[in-house]
């Protein structure tokens, strides 16, 4: 690992969002998963969900660009499921989704723990997590065409919750507790060597200021 390497891994964890994230209900369109996945990773945004039937999520489309290897997404079998486990958290739950109580997108406070829900790319998010939602926000539309592709319409939330935690100068403190801090940095800048370490079951080494294993 480069000592420029080393720095660029070290601002992104410093810079990750724990308390931001997206949940997916059903997306199937590979393509789309990606591409939520690759705009989480530029908002920094640590981990996602999934509602799915899959045990794993594939991001192995070209539309991520890599994220798979920086954004983790836990999945869950059901909503209730998965709502209970962001309720846990002490996240807020907004759905992207065009009903009478719907919020243009800019009016939500996304500096409070906040999770935006994605649905289906036909269907849009189940009548079951809409009423389980704290809310829902949709992206006001002046055309023909009534909603957006699922990633689009993602992608201009996540940017302006980006926006919103900018402002508040949230990017500039580290919410990594110092454990899981040092063992993604090792992970990240030496993902070669980090299997044989977890293999061995054998504590990662300590890394020096340029990066460089002690």
């Amino acid at each position: 690992m480069t000592p420029e390497r080393y720095e660029k891994i070290v601002t992104i964890l410093n810079q990750r969002q724990l308390d931001l994230t997206v949940l997916m209900e059903h997306v199937e369109m590979p393509h789309n998963l990606a591409a939520i996945a690759r705009t989480c990773d530029a908002v920094g945004i640590f981990e996602t969900h999934a509602v799915t039937d899959l045990h794993t999520i594939d991001l192995k489309q070209r539309a991520s660009s890599g994220s798979r290897k920086w954004i983790s997404v836990k999945t869950h079998a059901d909503v209730d499921t998965a709502f209970a486990h962001l309720r846990e958290k002490g996240f807020a739950i907004y759905c992207a989704h065009l009903d009478d109580r719907a919020l243009d997108f800019r009016a939500v406070d996304y500096t409070r723990p906040t999770a935006i829900v994605a649905g289906t790319e036909l269907e849009g998010v189940s009548p079951r997590a809409a009423s389980l939602a704290d809310g829902c926000v949709m992206v006001p539309m002046f055309g023909m065409i009534q909603s957006l592709n699922v990633s689009v319409a993602m992608a201009l939330i996540l940017y302006e919750a980006q926006r919103q935690r900018m402002a508040k100068g949230m990017y500039g403190t580290r919410q990594l507790d110092p454990a899981r801090f040092k063992e993604l940095l090792f992970e990240w800048g030496y993902p070669r060597l980090a299997p044989f370490y977890k293999k061995k079951n054998i504590p990662y080494p300590d890394l020096g200021e340029q990066g460089q294993i002690l």
